[in-house]
């Protein structure tokens, strides 16, 4: 079970985020949820903003693409429960980026990371690592996952 996996590494998942604008968190669509984009969201405020490369170290935004992930996950766990995951399918993860930064794909290892270590080969995905200019409110991360769950 997913939630005694967490409990054990002492991970609490924290409260769904609520939307800045207008979407829901997450959709489930068959066998599939897919999350919205997850901002790195504590208590709902952003630890950091701005460029990783400028404003935010390199590890500093694994860290938030590690934070930005459980958000995700809560709000898979707020629609059809954690438990009930079978496999993380794929991350997409933007980084906003200073210009010449371009170690996108460390910063979202701290998604890829920590559901690994969630999941196990469960948790091993397709993945994108996209470098972008701006991400909403000054974001220096935005993570979105797509899992299947059991039918």
């Amino acid at each position: 079970m997913i939630s005694k996996k967490l409990a054990e590494m002492g991970i609490e998942l924290p409260s769904v985020a609520t939307p800045v604008a207008a979407y829901v968190p997450a959709v489930q669509v068959g066998n599939q949820v897919w999350t919205s984009g997850q901002l790195p969201f504590v208590d709902g405020s952003l630890p950091a903003t701005g460029k990783v490369g400028w404003d935010v170290t390199a590890e500093a935004a694994e860290d938030l693409a590690r934070t930005a992930t459980l958000n995700a996950l809560a709000a898979v766990d707020a629609l059809v429960g954690i438990d009930n995951v079978t496999r993380v399918l794929k991350v997409t993860g933007f980084v906003a980026s200073a210009e010449g930064f371009n170690g996108q794909p460390s910063v979202v290892n701290g998604a890829s990371n920590l559901l690994g270590e969630i999941f196990g080969d469960a948790g091993q995905h397709a993945r994108s690592a996209v470098g972008v200019y701006e991400l909403p409110l000054g974001s220096p991360v935005e993570i979105e996952i797509v899992v299947e769950i059991a039918s």
